[in-house]
């Protein structure tokens, strides 16, 4: 008599995923002092709209359950407000843990699974470029990262909402608005690259 075995049991997890971890993602060293007691699911402000949560992201990892782990909305719904991080009663990273992964999700060919990774690109570029966001130049480069024709067509279907928003001056006509001190931003961006890639040598 064959007994039918749950999804579970013959699941195929990677043992060595929470090494890896510890090993390759920036403060992943730290990650083996979480006490699972649920600080950082409890004080995120959208943990509701996260299909796992940092705590149970953190517990995934050490089951090995490696595609779960990269697959999972948690790593890109992260705003990084950092409460998790300040709350932490053992000091763990949580933040830089969970954006790492979300870089490494896009490394290893996981983003395509996800959309939002392309709109939090689009973001940074403009925020980098101008010190601000230009939701018109971000718009686009996010609609257009799907390529020539889908970009067209995703500024069509969108088009009456953006003349809606300039009839009402939510969005103004002209060159990008950017801030006085584009030089000072690129230093400050350039100086928290530095520390955050000591840091993370360092284990932090």
């Amino acid at each position: 008599m064959t007994v039918a075995l749950p999804e579970q049991a013959t699941r195929k997890y990677d043992l060595g995923f929470a090494r890896w971890v510890r090993d390759n993602v920036n403060g992943g060293a730290k990650m083996s002092m979480c006490m699972q007691c649920g600080m950082c699911s409890g004080s995120c402000p959208i943990g509701t709209e996260m299909d796992q949560g940092p705590r149970k992201l953190f517990m995934m990892i050490r089951a090995g359950m490696k595609d779960e782990v990269f697959n999972s909305s948690t790593i890109w719904n992260c705003t990084s407000c950092y409460n998790c991080t300040v709350r932490c009663p053992r000091g763990v990273p949580v933040t830089y843990i969970i954006q790492d992964l979300a870089a490494k999700a896009v490394e290893f060919g996981y983003v395509k699974k996800v959309e939002n990774a392309r709109f939090a690109k689009a973001f940074w570029w403009s925020a980098k470029t101008f010190g601000r966001t230009d939701e018109r130049l971000m718009t686009a480069k996010y609609y257009f990262s799907f390529g020539l024709v889908e970009g067209m067509k995703r500024g069509l279907a969108n088009l009456k909402i953006a003349i809606g928003m300039v009839r009402t001056k939510r969005m103004h006509i002209g060159m990008p608005h950017k801030i006085k001190d584009t030089k000072g931003l690129q230093a400050i961006l350039a100086k928290a690259a530095e520390i955050d890639a000591r840091e993370s040598k360092g284990g932090a």
